[in-house]
C-alpha cells in the first residue's frame, strides 16, 4: 500500500512539529564566560591536552599561555582512578569490574582567588572480565579509560560554560 504524496508530506511536517515541540535540540557549542582562559594542567598530560583541544574547538582565541593575562585559570585539584570488583563468579573470581574516575577542579582568577566553587565529577564504566581473554579485556579497559578522559573534558567544558564567575568565600562547595 502506497500513501499519497500529500499525506507523506503532511506526516513529515507533523513529525517535525512533534520533535520540535517536545524540546529536542542538538547540544550547542559551550562558550566560556571568560575573555581569556588559562589551563593550569601540563599539555603533556592527556586530560590537559584533551581539555585544551575541546576549548579550542568551541572558542579558538580564548586560551592564553601566560597566566597573568588570564581572566580565568582552570585549576585541577584532584584526579583519582579506581578499579573496583563489581561481581564475582561462583568460583569467587572477579567477573565484572567498575572503573571509576573522580575529578575535582575550580576556576580562579590570575592571583589565585576562587571564582567558582570546587566541583567534582565522578565517571563510571562497567567492564566484564574473563581469564580466557586477558589481552582483549586489557585493550577494552584501556579504551574505556580513554573514553572516560574525553567524556571528562566534555563535562568540564559544559560545567565551565554554565557557571558564572564570581568571588567565592574559601571553603564553599559546589551545589549539585
Amino acid at each position: 500500500m502506497r500513501l499519497p504524496f500529500s499525506f507523506r508530506i503532511a506526516l513529515s511536517f507533523g513529525l517535525a512539529l512533534f520533535v520540535s515541540a517536545c524540546g529536542f535540540h542538538l547540544r550547542g557549542a559551550s562558550e566560556l564566560p571568560y575573555r581569556s582562559f588559562y589551563v593550569a594542567i601540563s599539555p603533556d598530560m592527556e586530560r590537559g591536552a584533551e581539555l585544551r583541544r575541546q576549548i579550542r574547538a568551541h572558542q579558538p582565541d580564548i586560551l592564553v599561555e601566560d597566566i597573568q593575562k588570564a581572566d580565568g585559570v582552570f585549576r585541577e585539584l584532584g584526579y583519582h582512578t579506581d578499579r573496583i570488583i563489581a561481581a564475582l563468579n561462583v568460583e569467587g573470581r572477579a567477573r565484572e569490574y567498575q572503573l571509576r574516575l573522580t575529578y575535582t577542579f575550580r576556576v580562579e582568577d590570575n592571583k589565585g582567588a576562587p571564582l567558582t566553587p570546587v566541583n567534582e565529577i565522578v565517571l563510571t564504566r562497567e567492564i566484564t572480565y574473563d581469564d580466557n581473554q586477558l589481552l582483549a579485556k586489557d585493550q577494552e579497559e584501556n579504551f574505556l579509560w580513554e573514553d572516560m578522559s574525553k567524556d571528562l573534558a566534555a563535562q568540564i567544558l559544559r560545567r565551565l560554560a554554565y557557571m558564572q564567575p564570581q568571588t567565592i568565600a574559601p571553603g564553599v562547595e559546589a551545589d549539585d
